[in-house]
Order: C-alpha cells, then sequence, then structure tokens
C-alpha cells in the first residue's frame, strides 16, 4: 500500500506528525524532539545516518539534516572541501557540507511549501530516501579522498561509476 493511501486526510495533518508516522511505518528508530522536530536513525549499507526534520511555520520550509561521524585528518581537508564541492555540483537537490565542530559530514534540505501547500507522505518519503540516497552514493568518495591519496576527481568518478564493495 502506498503511503499516500494511508494519509487520505492529510491537508491538516503536521508535517512532523506526517514525518512520526512514515518512521513508524518504516520502523525506523526516532525520538520527537519537540512538537516543530524529529530525529530518527536510517540504516545504510555504509552507516546508520541520523536524519532531522524540523518545521518552521515563520519560513514555511520543512528542513531535513542528514549526518554521521567523521574524524578527516587536516592534512585532507583541503581535499575533501573540492571533492564537496564536486559531488554538490551534481546533486539536484540538496547539498553536503563538514561541521567541523561537531565533526559531522551533512547533507541538508529544504522543502519550501509556502502560500500553505501542504507536503504529501509520499513527497516526505522520497525526501528522506533521496537523501539517504546521495549520502550511500557519495560515501565512498568521501571516504577515498579522505584516507587515501585518491584525488577528489578520482574520489568522484569512482563514486558515480557505481563502485561496488567498502571504501
Amino acid at each position: 500500500m502506498a503511503l499516500s493511501e494511508q494519509y487520505l486526510e492529510a491537508d491538516d495533518l503536521h508535517p512532523i506528525d506526517l514525518v512520526e508516522h512514515i518512521a513508524e511505518h518504516h520502523a525506523w528508530e526516532f525520538d520527537r524532539i519537540h512538537d516543530d522536530q524529529i530525529a530518527m536513525a536510517v540504516e545504510g549499507q555504509w552507516r546508520t545516518y541520523a536524519i532531522t526534520l524540523a518545521w518552521s511555520a515563520y519560513d514555511e520550509t520543512l528542513r531535513l539534516i542528514c549526518t554521521y561521524e567523521m574524524e578527516p585528518p587536516e592534512d585532507r581537508m583541503p581535499a575533501l572541501y573540492e571533492t564537496l564541492n564536486a559531488i554538490n555540483d551534481r546533486c539536484w537537490a540538496g547539498a553536503f557540507t563538514w561541521w567541523d565542530a561537531q565533526k559531522l559530514m551533512v547533507y541538508r534540505y529544504g522543502l519550501m511549501l509556502s502560500g500553505d501547500q501542504v507536503a504529501g507522505p509520499d513527497q516526505v518519503d522520497t525526501m528522506i530516501s533521496a537523501a539517504v540516497s546521495a549520502c550511500e552514493q557519495y560515501y565512498p568518495a568521501i571516504q577515498l579522498v579522505t584516507w587515501s591519496d585518491r584525488t577528489p576527481e578520482q574520489a568522484v568518478q569512482a563514486a558515480i561509476g557505481g563502485v561496488f564493495g567498502r571504501a
């Protein structure tokens, strides 16, 4: 059954309530942090991703942040930043960034719902799935450039070329 079939009356459903129902549907571990924020753990092939979705009524935006911990060597930071720029050039929606103080690789996406638009369950589920897919696709490139002598170009080419196995 499609997610949208379960929420025919979703017009009055708060976006974070909707995310909570989706997390329950997938049996993802989650924590409702606040009325306007939820955090969950989603298992990928490479690692478990921490995903937070937050609703801003002021901006009418549903913001998704997908993170995982990393501790790249300081001498590889310029190559990591160059790799993130190359990856972001290939991302159609969302973007990667590095939060140095928290030692987190971050994928961010904002769904604008201005003018009282309502996000549908399939749309939010796809948003979460796309974030995990982007992290999974580019995880090997980030690992290759961080922990080997691969150039950013080589690492990104490996990621978009469909590398199989583990980096």
